[in-house]
């Protein structure tokens, strides 16, 4: 099959000497492709289109460095259909037109199928992805697009729609090990040509340090490997303070705007609202090592502040705003101190929601009630004439009685009774609850 010396004319490129490391040992068979055992292991209906000739169109989503374009490859290499490999981030509507006009021909004439794949599918905005659609949709192509975001997030509706997702996983550091040992092997692809030798605890440190990216895990052994000056027996040592020179920083997991962006706020978030001061400092240094914006940072501290702390705390909203207001002024690195003793306050506070749930049942009943006129003792009597209307009749002015408190009806007659804010029995609402509903009572 032509696809088939296309496929193996690609590989013999990829695997020359030139080429990185992880690019050279990309897995070349389902069995090579490790850690996704629960998508393409043996009996998997994913394996079994594959292995049939069957594919429908996929959107393989997962993080770096665990397999999408491997997988990709891979079907190429099994499937009769012609594989058109683009990368969104250079790829226009107008190519997509040429494949579209080159699939329709090959189909006519040929009866072959097209496999578009398309890396870094979350790259085409909404109005090239609508471009693809209707060729997803009457066969025409056989879209397989690569993404490290969230496709539910940063693919089109209707084209989701019309591909099955394929999620992925992390790769464990029992993969990543058996990865760097099969390079290590591997006289062909791999460094088994070059006399090196890694030790086990350098290997086990990179397969953790790695997070999960064997193309991290390689490159940093290929660096490894690289600058190792050969012993007197010619043999290469890669030690541990050899990889960690390598790999310099630990990659972390984070892309503002993505899923990793969203769950590290979840659990930022999270832990403050159940008080645990430790989990929630560990979640902001994630954030701040990631890139997250501090505005955003101190956006969702200002709202739990509110939400979650409310009157139980009425500080914790004074001390996320001065937080976020010195945390602009100063700056990173030094705002890191501000957005810590903001978090672990707010993490230490007493909680309540009731102000929270306090608003939603207003809107609710506001919402659910025909709309009741302002009683006339409440309404605005300051201009000329109100008097003679009625505005302000009656009405007792609070500071005129003792406590300033005087009881009269604030509410609308048809909502009397009605309850939208109940104090908890934390920090200072404790208080409100003994002043004002006991009271009441």
């Amino acid at each position: 099959m032509v696809k088939v010396d296309l496929f193996e004319h690609a590989y013999r490129r990829d695997a020359a000497r030139n080429a990185p490391l992880a690019v050279r040992m990309r897995p070349r068979t389902l069995e090579e492709l490790y850690g996704q055992e629960e998508v393409i292991g043996p009996g998997s209906l994913l394996r079994r289109a594959i292995e049939q000739d069957l594919l429908q169109s996929l959107i393989l989503y997962g993080p770096p460095g665990t397999g999408k374009t491997a997988l990709a490859w891979i079907i190429a290499g099994m499937t009769k259909a012609h594989f058109h490999p683009l990368n969104a981030v250079m790829a226009t509507v107008k190519d997509i037109r040429t494949v579209v006009e080159e699939a329709k021909e090959r189909a006519h004439l040929y009866r072959q199928r097209t496999v578009l794949f398309l890396d870094e599918i979350h790259r085409f905005n909404r109005a090239q992805q609508d471009a693809l659609l209707p060729f997803v949709e009457d066969g025409t192509l056989i879209l397989i697009g690569a993404t490290t975001e969230n496709p539910f997030f940063s693919v089109n509706g209707p084209l989701l729609s019309r591909s099955r997702v394929v999620a992925l996983a992390k790769l464990k550091p029992a993969h990543l090990e058996q990865i760097i040992a099969n390079a290590l092997q591997d006289e062909e692809r791999g460094l088994g040509a070059y006399a090196v030798k890694m030790t086990e605890a350098a290997k086990e440190w990179l397969a953790r340090a790695a997070n999960g990216d064997a193309r991290v895990a390689l490159n940093a052994l290929e660096f490894a490997a690289t600058v190792c000056q050969p012993g007197p027996d010619g043999l290469r040592i890669v030690d541990l303070d050899l990889v960690k020179e390598a790999l310099q920083t630990r990659p972390i997991d984070y892309g503002p705007g993505g899923d990793a962006h969203f769950d590290h706020a979840s659990a930022l978030i999270k832990s403050i609202r159940g008080s645990d001061p430790q989990a929630a400092v560990y979640w902001l240094a994630r954030m701040l090592k990631g890139g997250e914006d501090i505005n955003f940072i101190t956006r969702r501290l200002l709202i739990l502040a509110a939400e979650d702390i409310g009157l139980a705390d009425p500080q914790g909203l004074v001390v996320a705003n001065a937080a976020a207001q010195a945390a602009e002024r100063v700056g990173l690195p030094e705002a890191r101190i501000i957005l810590s003793q903001a978090v672990i306050y707010l993490a230490c506070a007493p909680k309540s929601n009731r102000a929270y749930v306090a608003i939603d049942k207003a809107l609710q009943a506001v919402e659910a009630l025909p709309a009741a006129e302002v009683p006339i003792h409440l309404r605005d009597a300051h201009y000329p004439g109100a008097r003679s209307l009625g505005h302000g009749l009656d009405y007792k002015y609070p500071h005129d009685h003792p406590g300033a408190r005087v009881d009269q009806d604030y509410l609308p007659a048809s909502l009397q009774g009605m309850v939208f804010y109940e104090p908890s029995d934390e920090g200072f609402e404790a208080r409100i609850k003994e002043s004002f509903v006991e009271e009441d009572s």
